[in-house]
């Protein structure tokens, strides 16, 4: 059907044909994108022309005009209908009647109306006092009635907005920064608002009327096509849920990418990202362009006072490195380079830029995208130096580095870049893409530069840490060949290739070991030493380890979490040093340990006591006040089956977070019978506010003696917690740790983290009837990575047939 079929449907049908022929359209698989649109725009342009002219006399000396969006031509199927009656100030009643005529109608089928009848003089002032309004009047455009009215009107707007442009755009630029401080930024969002978010539509409007001012102008290259895909993404969102929303719901990003026929919901959100980001990158530039023509408005009188009147300022020009200067505060390239014979001055720039804190000029990064020759292989000292002095720069190097990605040039001197490039992460904990994740490591490892020996190599290993996130399977597996390709070519030596390799592979080994594994087992220590193989790489791999963490976001890092990591890298140190590790002890129980088992004998029930952990102060604030790692929660009860299912479901009740726990048997001292658990654990109040130690023996009394329904009160508070519809965890998988340790057999729980989910592993373990020694819990997000030491009733490691089994079992208990 053309759209002449189209319009003439809704002509002859009135409203009723309008929303048929609307219908019509919006299902039409032929037609998606702009010209949908525009085709949907002109079709209610011709409605609601009929619906002015229906009347038995036409009223003069007023228009229709559609602002904002509808203004454009761009309406999706959701949008709302902008629409400013304009009038002379004649007959009221008549311009009243006429508005009734066309209002009334549009609510009866359901649309969305911003509405308002003004004279032109009230339009202009409403425009004076409200910029969101002078912004839809920017691009108001004519439907109906008095074209002379309208252009008029146009006119005058556009005239105020120019004359009034060194006042409203700073206005307009604090609105946009307010907006993307509360919405964040669109490119990094897994459920990111279309319109909203910096770098989404209201952004990409507000470029448009910067552009209008005549005071600047925003980067033309590649605008549109962000824009359309932004559009046609929005397009597909509102007829997937039928609502009219800008925020792109995860359990809806697989029907709007179907809808536009990609692959999947990453490809879709990748998509998106890559617009946000032209739009992002386009407002800085233009801000910044704004920002310097205002500056030298308000200086040139000065000047030109200064100078006699006559003589034109000639900006001063600043040099920073071999062939860059600094101008007008950016960083452009002096007369005399010349990028098509000198291959590293892209990253001589950059570097220059970072050091300095300055933005690369827009048109030096082209230049330097489209002339520069490509760096031989392997690179020169200079231009590696170079990459290191730009990761090494601080919070500066990320503005550099994404003008630089902007125009290409990243993907030209690293062309493994490409495949981490706007990469999503579908993980609460990252709060960044991919390749944004990379370069915020590597601000962070500047910050520990003084910490290393070779802080060139924790650098670039920050750098390529994810690297391998690109590619299919393990991404430090694949990281680590990509590592040593790009290495070489980079242009180290054979030993620092080894290294780089050694820390992209096991860039997660300190952080895993330390929060799953008993650091106590010599086997776990002597794992780690083997894989890392010298204390220069310990230390280097250390850094890298909490830099990564502080880049991934607040819940990757913690006092508790650094703590158990730098426990780690001392055991480690210590045997590449030559020391072997020993094999653990039976502890002798501490006092008060005693104390509370002879009292659980005594009273044949469970004894308990709470104490506050905290780490002294740091070598570098030493007068800082110690830090909170957590409670230590000391449990003593008589030897029984169902202790641990027990306790952990009372903790869970309580909202406590278990982090680490340990469970023995405790030897007594002579003349008392009995046999007694010990449980030493660490637990952390989820909200803050610890429970009474009165209280939670209470319950665990009854948890113990069956009175108290755990698996109940905690499905009761799980039914009650909010769920995202079309949300669905992933399956938990329980797996066998091979040869983690000597004295137990190690199973590893992996789970989406819910209420209860310690108690429910508990009461597996207990009706497999084996001992849990020692268990190390690991929470990120929504997701828990738990490892439980077990040994069989008499204390040693299981069988391989049977750990398999319990394994097995477990799995199905918690996949049930």
């Amino acid at each position: 059907m053309t759209s002449t079929d189209v319009r003439k449907d809704a002509e002859d049908s009135g409203p009723s044909g309008y929303a048929a022929a609307r219908l019509r359209l919006l299902t039409e698989e032929a037609r998606s994108g702009p010209p949908r649109r525009a085709a949907l725009a002109e079709l209610t342009d011709d409605w609601l022309s009929g619906l002015f002219t229906a009347g038995s006399e036409a009223v003069k000396g007023v228009s229709l005009v559609a602002i904002g969006g509808y203004g454009r031509g761009e309406l999706s199927p959701r949008s709302d209908l902008d629409l400013l009656l304009l009038h002379d100030g004649g007959d009221s009643g008549a311009v009243a009647a006429l508005a009734d005529r066309i209002w009334y109608p549009v609510w009866d089928l359901g649309l969305a109306l911003d509405h308002s009848v003004r004279t032109p003089s009230e339009a202009r002032k409403t425009a004076g006092e409200d910029l969101k309004v002078q912004l839809g009047l920017l691009d108001a455009r004519h439907i109906a009635g008095d074209l002379g009215l309208t252009a008029a009107l146009r006119t005058a707007v556009l005239a105020d907005w120019r004359n009034q442009a060194p006042k409203r755009l700073p206005e307009l630029q604090e609105l946009c920064a307010e907006r993307a401080e509360r919405q964040g930024e669109l490119q990094y969002l897994l459920e990111p608002d279309l319109k909203e978010a910096r770098g989404g539509l209201r952004d990409a409007t507000a470029l448009r009327a910067v552009a209008a001012s005549w005071l600047a102008d925003a980067p033309r290259e590649g605008l549109a096509d962000a824009r359309r895909a932004l559009l046609d993404v929005r397009d597909a969102l509102h007829l997937t849920t039928g609502r009219a929303t800008d925020r792109l719901a995860l359990q809806e990003q697989d029907q709007v990418a179907a809808e536009l026929g990609l692959l999947d919901a990453d490809t879709l959100l990748r998509q998106v990202y890559e617009a946000a980001r032209v739009v992002s990158y386009a407002s800085d530039v233009t801000w910044r362009e704004v920002g310097r023509v205002l500056r030298s408005r308000a200086v040139r009188p000065r000047l030109r006072a200064m100078l006699g009147g006559g003589a034109k300022p000639t900006a001063e020009r600043s040099p920073l490195a071999e062939g860059v200067v600094e101008q007008d505060g950016e960083v452009v390239l002096a007369r005399a380079a010349r990028p098509e014979r000198d291959p590293v001055l892209p990253l001589r720039a950059a570097a220059a830029a970072a050091q300095a804190g300055l933005p690369l000029s827009l048109h030096a990064v082209r230049r330097m995208a489209t002339g520069v020759r490509p760096l031989p292989t392997p690179w020169p000292a200079e231009a590696r130096e170079q990459l290191v002095t730009l990761l090494g720069s601080g919070q500066p190097t990320i503005d550099v580095w994404e003008a630089l990605e902007a125009e290409g040039l990243i993907t030209q001197l690293l062309p493994d870049w490409e495949r981490v490039r706007c990469r999503p992460q579908r993980n609460a904990v990252h709060i960044w893409t991919v390749d944004r994740h990379l370069i915020e490591t590597a601000v962070r490892a500047s910050e520990f530069a003084r910490r290393v020996s070779r802080p060139d190599l924790l650098l670039v290993s920050a750098l390529l840490h994810d690297i391998g996130k690109g590619w299919p399977g393990d991404h430090s597996v694949a990281g680590e060949i990509i590592a040593k390709d790009v290495a070489a070519r980079i242009g180290f030596d054979r030993a620092d290739v080894a290294v780089l390799a050694t820390l992209v592979r096991h860039h997660l080994l300190l952080i895993d070991t330390a929060t799953r594994r008993d650091l106590e087992d010599p086997a776990t220590v002597r794992s780690v030493a083997e894989a890392v193989g010298t204390t220069s790489t310990l230390e280097l791999l250390h850094a890298l380890t909490e830099a990564d963490a502080l880049a991934t976001g607040p819940a990757a890092w913690s006092s508790w979490r650094a703590s158990l990591v730098a426990d780690l890298v001392k055991r480690v140190a210590a045997v590449l040093a030559g020391d072997a590790p020993e094999e653990p002890e039976a502890l002798a129980a501490t006092a008060e340990q005693e104390r509370l088992a002879i009292e659980a004998v005594a009273t044949g029930g469970p004894v308990l006591a709470l104490r506050a952990q905290t780490e002294p102060p740091s070598e570098d604030e030493p007068t800082g006040d110690p830090e909170p790692l957590g409670v230590e929660l000391l449990i003593a009860v008589p030897e029984q089956p169902g202790v641990l299912p027990a306790v952990a479901g009372v903790l869970a009740m309580h909202r406590l977070t278990v982090r680490t726990a340990e469970l023995r048997a405790l030897d007594l001292p002579d003349g008392v019978e009995g046999s007694v658990l010990l449980l030493n654990w660490r637990v952390a109040a989820e909200y803050g506010s610890l429970p009474q130690a009165a209280r939670l023996r209470a319950d665990l009394v009854r948890a113990l003696d069956g009175s108290l329904d755990i698996a109940g009160r905690l499905a009761e508070r799980d039914a009650a917690y909010p769920r995202r519809r079309g949300v669905v965890a992933p399956a938990a998988r329980v797996t066998v740790a091979p040869a983690a340790s000597r004295h137990a057999t190690v199973i590893e729980v992996r789970a989406h983290d819910a209420p209860g989910l310690l108690h429910r592993i508990g009461r597996a373990l207990d009706e497999a009837k084996v001992r849990v020694r020692s268990m190390h819990v690991s929470t990120l997000g929504a997701n828990a990575v738990d490892a439980f030491y077990v040994t069989a009733g008499e204390g040693t490691p299981l069988p391989a047939e049977e750990a398999t089994a319990v394994a097995r079992k477990l799995e199905e208990t918690l996949r049930a």
